[in-house]
């Protein structure tokens, strides 16, 4: 391990900074590898609709295709914070990468429900892994004054990713078939054969667990390192502790309350994200008895609303604050659903329009979490409580889609967007009153 005068030298050098070429290499990188994360992620929503036909899946059949790829993205979002905090950010990533590309290209050619199924949760020990990681790091190589913005920008791209994977499915699902959309999916296996050589490793990892930029076998890791150290001569508090860390110190007295809140947002948020995102295009469908396309494309309308409202957030959060904007978005994103239960979503258009209004706010806020989370906690375990946070997500991931097949199987749709419309409220209040701000504060002074 590095002494602690070493670990903290690292991190005020990466504050004082300027911004570099390899800073935008790395967004653009790894912001590549999150894309195809939210595409194979979203990709089922827009396979599913013709898939029912094919395969004459009931609504409980639909209900554990979205939910069981769950289980797996679960799994791998406990494993891969502890295997980054351990081995290094860039290694976790490549790995989750390969393993999402190759279940995608396997997706496009299984042959039946089951087969589908045991392949997507075998795909989602990557999705689950991925992007937590990638958070951790992208985050490590921003400056606090204007980290939310550098951070969250990097983020618009999982939204984008959702959006075009509406799109993409919108032109060659009924064109080409659902297959094709998997086979797109897989490409990002290519990122693994660029990602380590040309991406440094995160300095701030490099610098807590005492390797050196040799021990990574990577020269821009190296050159990266000596710029950083280079800008800055001045004396460094030596005030980080860099033990190893265990599991249970995400409970530990300074980040109990903090585990324990971000733990509910993640969950409240989700929950009504992945309960809309996954459904809607077969809610159109087998609900309002909307053709194909159409339903595709009133989809693609709520992607671009989510869209928009992970920009504004990125623009202004570092204004605002975390807690001001995770709290008004959660209830004013409540609002909407809350319509639709109200007047018992009576029609496709009134479910056009409360999505799209809906999705603003929910979506920046299921942004925003990559942003606040990996800054509750210090390098040593950053990536396990981003992972072991982002793990609530899955669990909502799995439990939001089941709620609306079991409705649909059982009751009136209306009861689910109020499920979902409470969490969000629920999420609001917890986060109003508990969340600590981050605002503008170095790494090591938030999570020493």
């Amino acid at each position: 391990m590095a002494p602690e005068s070493e670990t903290a030298a690292i991190a005020y050098p990466v504050e004082e900074a300027p911004m570099q070429p390899w800073h935008l290499s790395a967004r653009i990188i790894v912001g590549v590898a999150t894309f195809f994360d939210a595409f194979d992620a979203l990709a089922i929503a827009y396979v599913l609709p013709l898939l029912v036909k094919k395969w004459a899946l009931s609504s409980t059949q639909i209900g554990l295709t979205i939910s069981l790829g769950y289980v797996g993205q679960f799994i791998g979002a406990l494993l891969a914070g502890y295997f980054a905090d351990r081995y290094g950010r860039l290694r976790v990533l490549m790995t989750t990468v390969a393993i999402l590309s190759l279940c995608s290209f396997m997706m496009a050619f299984s042959w039946s429900w089951a087969s589908l199924l045991v392949i997507r949760v075998l795909q989602g020990v990557g999705l689950g892994g991925e992007v937590p990681v990638a958070a951790s790091y992208i985050t490590e190589i921003a400056r606090a004054k204007d980290r939310g913005k550098f951070v969250l920008l990097y983020e618009l791209i999982f939204p984008i990713g959702v959006m075009v994977v509406a799109l993409t499915g919108y032109w060659i699902v009924p064109r080409w078939g659902w297959r094709w959309l998997f086979v797109i999916g897989g490409l990002s296996a290519l990122l693994c054969l660029y990602m380590r050589r040309a991406l440094p490793e995160s300095p701030r990892w490099v610098k807590n667990t005492g390797a050196s930029p040799e021990k990574c076998d990577d020269p821009v890791c190296a050159n990266v390192e000596r710029a950083v150290l280079s800008t800055s001569e001045s004396e460094i508090p030596a005030t980080l502790s860099n033990h190893p860390v265990h599991p249970r110190e995400l409970f530990s007295e300074r980040y109990r309350k903090r585990t324990f809140v971000v733990w509910v947002m993640w969950f409240t948020t989700y929950l009504a994200f992945y309960g809309l995102w996954t459904w809607l295009p077969s809610l159109y469908t087998s609900v309002y008895k909307l053709p194909l396309t159409q339903a595709l494309r009133n989809s693609l309308f709520m992607q671009t609303g989510g869209l928009l409202g992970a920009f504004a957030c990125a623009l202004l959060i570092d204004r605002l604050g975390r807690r001001l904007w995770v709290t008004g978005a959660l209830i004013l994103g409540a609002v909407p659903l809350f319509v639709l239960w109200y007047l018992k979503a009576p029609s496709a258009h009134l479910l056009l329009l409360c999505s799209v209004s809906a999705a603003p706010f929910i979506a920046s806020v299921a942004s925003a979490l990559y942003l606040y989370t990996p800054e509750l906690y210090p390098t040593r375990m950053r990536a396990l409580g981003s992972s072991v946070a982002s793990a609530w997500l899955r669990f909502a991931a799995i439990l939001g889609p089941m709620i609306i097949g079991t409705i649909l199987a059982r009751s009136s749709i209306m009861w689910a967007f109020f499920i979902f419309a409470l969490a969000l409220v629920v999420g609001g209040i917890v986060t109003a009153i508990f969340a600590d701000e981050t605002r503008a504060q170095v790494l090591e002074q938030v999570s020493p």
